[in-house]
């Protein structure tokens, strides 16, 4: 599909696996193991991702002829709003009310995932603000092409964000808790820096954790294991079944996973009496520690903070890596050290009174989310200097 630039053509692509992984990795970076080559094709090949599951690979690619690959944006033809972290639910019931069909959609995110990082995949070397703008149309000609009522761009960098702004994209804030490394040397060094009585509480409960008997791994790269895999997905599966009834990652998803990016999980799991019992699915990248699933088969008070949370911040201190994001919602961890941080969205909606509409909506959450966000900074549990 010639995009009008003579020096370049877009193409549609109905799986990763039909892209070279040094081509797509080439134009993702390194930083984040989620927008890898691995990590996505995981995802595909365990079904996980699949147009009968209601994400229908339509990934975006941009190439020259005398260089191959430039550029490439994930992106799936949506069934529904489910594994977005981004919702847009309440327009969807308004527009079909109104007699309009919301779905199918397009959306450009990592999948059940709500990490912040770079959606428009430009090679090194290149000119990323052609690029972009050459995967934007791309993308917008996808939606053409499939006659969508709306192309939704979610957890995008900041730069990139403005620059779907200015291609005429809706511009939507939202906050997730991150947790940043201020130099710390140790988790004490980390605790130093809070209130007392922050301090204290969080040592009350790391200290009733181990007092009911449990004790913490860590596993990654060569230490990792497929047996700690298969424990793990039993956790999922529990809580899945227990919370939202739908396990979004089929159990293949998880031996892939150690199969092809064992060197970037970091697998937080607990032991109790001689059996695992808990676990938290982590992936590093240069500078992040991504927070992503928990599970749990056992009632112990505050496991959940001892395994999803400060075993990251250790983690993230011992590795020297810049921050901890745990995920989506949860203002129970600022008393933990994660504080509010801005994240990023686009929307493209065809349909220009549901447009219109979406765009007050907007202008009224902006506002809200800032004096949110205001109002938990003031909750920080770090001392004042």
């Amino acid at each position: 599909m010639p995009d009008g630039d003579s020096t370049s053509s877009v193409r549609i692509v109905d799986a990763i696996g039909e892209i070279p992984a040094e081509d797509w990795d080439a134009c993702a970076g390194g930083d984040c193991p989620l927008l890898s080559h691995a990590f996505l094709s995981a995802l595909e090949d365990s079904g996980s991702v699949a147009a009968q599951e209601g994400w229908a690979p339509c990934h975006v690619t941009v190439s020259e002829e005398t260089v191959g690959i430039i550029g490439c944006a994930p992106l799936y033809l949506k069934g529904h709003s489910q594994g977005e972290y981004v919702f847009d639910h309440g327009w969807a019931e308004a527009f079909e009310r109104a007699g309009g069909r919301y779905y199918p959609k397009l959306v450009s995110a990592i999948p059940f995932a709500p990490v912040t990082s770079h959606r428009l995949l430009v090679r090194r070397g290149q000119d990323a603000g052609r690029v972009r703008a050459l995967l934007i149309a791309g993308m917008l000609r996808v939606a053409e092409r499939f006659g969508v009522s709306s192309l939704h761009v979610n957890f995008p960098e900041a730069d990139e964000w403005r620059d779907l702004g200015s291609f005429g994209f809706l511009q939507r804030i939202g906050h997730q808790f991150h947790w940043k490394n201020d130099g710390f040397r140790s988790f004490d060094h980390f605790l130093g820096s809070l209130s007392s009585r922050k301090r204290k509480n969080i040592r009350k409960e790391r200290r009733s954790v181990s007092d009911s008997g449990v004790i913490m791994h860590r596993f990654a790269g060569d230490t990792l294991t497929a047996g700690h895999m298969q424990e793990f997905y039993r956790f999922y599966r529990d809580t899945t079944d227990r919370k939202w009834g739908w396990d979004y990652l089929k159990e293949p998803f998880f031996e892939m996973l150690h199969e092809r990016l064992a060197r970037r999980v970091v697998l937080v799991m607990a032991e109790l009496n001689g059996r695992w019992v808990a676990g938290a699915l982590n992936l590093a990248g240069r500078k992040v520690l991504y927070g992503r699933n928990w599970g749990c088969i056992a009632r112990i008070r505050f496991l959940h903070f001892e395994t999803c949370y400060y075993q990251a911040i250790e983690h993230a201190i011992e590795c020297g890596l810049d921050r901890v994001e745990a995920g989506a919602q949860g203002p129970h961890k600022i008393q933990r050290g994660y504080l509010p941080t801005r994240t990023y969205s686009a929307h493209w909606i065809v349909h220009e009174g549901l447009r219109r509409a979406v765009s007050e909506f907007l202008d009224h959450e902006s506002r809200s989310v800032d004096a949110e966000m205001e109002f938990l900074d003031a909750l920080s549990p770090f001392r004042k200097s």
